[in-house]
């Protein structure tokens, strides 16, 4: 079972194995398609999770809901010959952050609908997060209150999976400073979560938990979201520092059954990601770097088309993104200041990737299409491989990858994922699957 597969993970970790997963936080198809190709490889399950932001009840800003999104993902594990039972859904930041501008008790509401909408349609990792302020609330929510707010979607989720005789989902608590998805402002030095308040947001959990009449289901709060002093904005990247964390990470010595998770470790390096899954952060989210590597693959074959196509033929891919977010700046207007060429640089190039928000646009879509489709048809000299996309290139040459231009989209993605994978299975003929039979 999915969640049975966390936990050994996690069991194996809190045994004295560097080991740990990467949770793959990304509703793009090639993306998905990219993790689970990559999971194949290395031959273990693939964890996708969706956030409160992307996929909810009214459909978030992907237009999917819940059961949409599990559609959407098995079906491509289908496709690519992966089984179902190696795919684990989550679900990440589930509470009121969808609904912060309205009162506690409405955005409570639709935050119960949402958590039992994932549970119901089959996601076994579940993030709750009741750390943001709502409209009646104080600036700054109390340890109580977060807690007592956790326990009452910890309450609905337990009852949503007894009714449709579910999977019991495995949970996670906590939240990490800055707001998910990269810092809106310039970045300077980033000191991880002190060790007496990770040990309060855990104390003060169990306890809620526990008066609700849930403590019985606390063996199965796998993970707790801390500060680990990473972070990205635009322009730049906060590495880990292992010397940073030394008390933090003592916090789990008392512990039996929880890790830490990392959100926002996009870009980090390969050893930096080693050294997270050593110190404790077992579980590893990652997603604007996954479409931020999508997009230079697109891009790089975008320039490819220019080299080989007449005018009138080609997708014209980066300007119809760029009049795209134009048109509409909703999604990176509010993110990315300075002059307009300044804002033209990060509206392609940015570390937060805003363009991400803008994949899924109809026009956008069909533009990618033709540019895969274009080249399909007229074929890639492997020199211009060479000149845009050289890791690919070295792999077509030495036949590890098929030729074909979405083939090289989906490889340059698992080129962010790779260091990931070897990160959290440093050694992949050891891994075994839940039954403890080894992986094929």
């Amino acid at each position: 079972m999915a969640g049975t597969y966390l936990t050994q993970t996690i069991g194996e970790h809190k045994a004295g194995h560097a080991v740990g997963v990467y949770s793959v936080c990304s509703a793009h198809p090639t993306v998905v398609r990219a993790a689970i190709d990559q999971a194949a490889a290395d031959g273990t399950h693939v964890l996708v999770e969706a956030t409160s932001n992307q996929v909810d009840q009214f459909g978030g800003y992907t237009g999917l809901r819940p059961a949409d999104f599990r559609d959407l993902v098995l079906g491509i594990a289908d496709e690519a010959g992966f089984p179902r039972r190696r795919v684990v859904l989550g679900g990440d930041h589930l509470g009121p952050n969808r609904w912060q501008r309205e009162p506690a008790e409405v955005a409570m509401a639709h935050a119960e609908t949402l958590v039992a909408a994932y549970v119901a349609a089959g996601y076994t990792k579940i993030h709750l997060d009741c750390s943001m302020s709502c409209a009646d609330d104080r600036p700054v929510l109390s340890d109580q209150v977060v807690a007592d707010r956790a326990a009452r979607l910890l309450r609905v989720a337990e009852d949503t999976a007894g009714h449709h005789h579910a999977e019991a989902p495995v949970y996670v608590i906590g939240t990490e400073v800055p707001v998910p998805g990269g810092a809106h402002e310039t970045l300077g030095r980033l000191m991880p979560t002190p060790a007496d308040r990770a040990r309060t947001t855990i104390a003060v959990h169990r306890e809620a938990f526990a008066d609700a009449g849930l403590g019985h289901v606390w063996p199965r709060v796998i993970a707790l979201v801390v500060q680990p002093g990473v972070e990205f904005d635009h322009l730049n990247v906060v590495d880990y520092c292992h010397d940073a964390t030394t008390q933090l990470r003592r916090v789990l010595d008392e512990e039996p059954n929880l890790v830490f998770e990392a959100h926002s470790t996009d870009y980090q390096r390969p050893a930096q990601l080693r050294e997270l899954v050593r110190d404790h952060w077992a579980i590893l989210k990652v997603g604007p770097g996954l479409t931020f590597a999508m997009r230079e693959a697109l891009f790089g074959l975008a320039l490819i088309e220019e080299e080989l196509l007449p005018a009138a033929r080609r997708s014209n891919l980066i300007e119809v993104v760029e009049q795209r977010m134009l048109a509409e700046p909703a999604q990176w207007a509010g993110y990315y200041a300075g002059d307009p060429q300044t804002q033209r640089t990060a509206r392609r190039y940015s570390y937060s990737d805003r363009l991400r928000y803008y994949w899924a646009h109809p026009e956008v879509d069909a533009a990618r299409r033709t540019l895969l489709s274009n080249l399909d048809a007229t074929g890639i000299p492997l020199p211009l491989i060479n000149q845009f996309l050289p890791a690919q290139y070295e792999r077509l040459r030495a036949g590890e990858i098929p030729a074909g231009a979405e083939a090289l989209v989906i490889d340059r993605i698992r080129d962010a994922l790779r260091p990931y994978a070897r990160a959290c299975h440093p050694h992949p003929t050891l891994l075994t699957d839940n039954t403890g039979a080894p992986h094929a």
